[in-house]
Parts: structure tokens; C-alpha cells; sequence
């Protein structure tokens, strides 16, 4: 079983994808995050995320087991992941990776939840199962701006505000993979939802 959970940051997706994993004992993966490991693995040798070129050579070196890495979470990490995304060539080598993690899901799992931006319409667009996670952006925003501070990063709600419109922009205005629901994905808007109502609604829906 393949279950695609795409959408915008902070609407959810994360969290829902890796219950669903839990509960059907499939794998799990954060797609977003072998954009940071390119992102982390350019800045740690010094290299300039603007520059498509070596973040595409650096793309051909990322596997799943760079996941794990210390700094993914760092605030440069996630910017410099913003920018190598929009690379059509890195892109295409991550498309293999996850397609990969698809088609062969670790420890035996008889299948797996992926989340990201492109799962349901380019990486697995015949998968059993599709969600478009959503949510108003004032409340994503108040998302994140709780999960910062929890993390012990200051910051403030209008500024996490704008980035995260820009981010809204860049990822559904990009023309390779833009952020856009597959035409037979469930739509979820999380607004009024907290994680338990949004995991019994997905789990609904895959259960019929």
C-alpha cells in the first residue's frame, strides 16, 4: 500500500503521515527532508545553494540514510532547502530516491506513507491512496510560530507570516513539480482540526 500526503508547510502532513505509518505499519518518509540533506550537505562544504550545478552533483550523493543528520532542522538548512527544490535537476535525482523508498519500503513493510509537495501527482502518481493536507495560512503560520518557540528559536508571528507566504508562492508558482493536489486526492483542510480528527478522517477514508 502507497499513501501520498501532500500540502503546504505546517498544514499537518507530518504528522498525520507518520500516524498513519504507525497504525498500518508501513514505512515512513519525509520527502522535505532530502531537500535539507542537500541543502545541509552544501553548506557544510562551503558551497552556495544558488548554484544549481553543485546542488545537483551534491543530490546524486543523498540516500535515506542522511536523514538522520544533526542540522536538518536548522533554520539555514530548511532556506538553503527552499532553494535547491526549485532545481529541476535535483528534483529528478530525488524523484529516484523516493521512488526507490516506494517500490522497496525498509525493514519489509508491506508499504509506505510518504509526504511532501509532488508525492501524488509525480513520485507516486498511482498510489493507492492520496491526501492535499491543507490549512488557512494564518493558522499555519501560528503552527509554526509554536513549533519555533518550542525549539527555542525567537522569532515573531509577522515574519513567519511573510516567509510563509513566500514559501506558499514559490512552491505552487515553480514550474517543475509545483504544489498542486492530484485530480483523485482527498482533500483535507486542517483548519478546524486538531491531529486526532485529522488522523480518524484520513484513516476513514482509506478504511472504505
Amino acid at each position: 500500500m502507497i499513501i501520498t500526503i501532500d500540502g503546504p508547510a505546517a498544514a499537518g502532513k507530518g504528522t498525520l503521515a507518520r500516524r498513519l505509518a504507525d497504525h498500518l505499519g508501513l514505512a515512513y518518509l519525509d520527502s522535505g527532508k532530502l531537500y535539507r540533506a542537500v541543502g545541509l550537505k552544501l553548506l557544510r562544504q562551503g558551497l552556495d545553494p544558488a548554484d544549481a550545478g553543485a546542488a545537483a552533483r551534491i543530490a546524486r550523493t543523498v540516500g535515506i540514510g542522511d536523514l538522520d543528520e544533526a542540522g536538518l532542522d536548522d533554520e539555514a538548512t530548511a532556506q538553503a532547502a527552499t532553494l535547491v527544490a526549485a532545481y529541476p535537476e535535483v528534483r529528478q535525482e530525488l524523484l529516484l530516491v523516493q521512488r526507490d523508498f516506494a517500490a522497496h519500503p525498509p525493514e519489509n513493510r508491506p508499504g509506505a506513507v510518504i509526504d511532501g509537495r509532488d508525492i501524488g501527482t509525480v513520485v507516486c502518481p498511482d498510489a493507492d491512496h492520496k491526501f492535499f493536507v491543507t490549512a488557512s495560512l494564518e493558522i499555519r503560520a501560528a503552527r509554526r510560530l509554536n513549533e519555533l518557540l518550542e525549539r527555542g528559536v525567537e522569532s515573531i508571528h509577522s515574519r513567519v507570516l511573510r516567509d510563509m507566504k513566500a514559501r506558499d508562492d514559490r512552491d505552487s508558482g515553480r514550474e517543475t513539480s509545483p504544489l498542486v493536489p492530484a485530480g483523485d486526492a482527498h482533500l483535507l483542510d486542517t483548519t478546524g482540526l486538531d491531529p486526532d480528527e485529522a488522523f480518524a478522517a484520513a484513516l476513514a477514508l482509506i478504511e472504505q
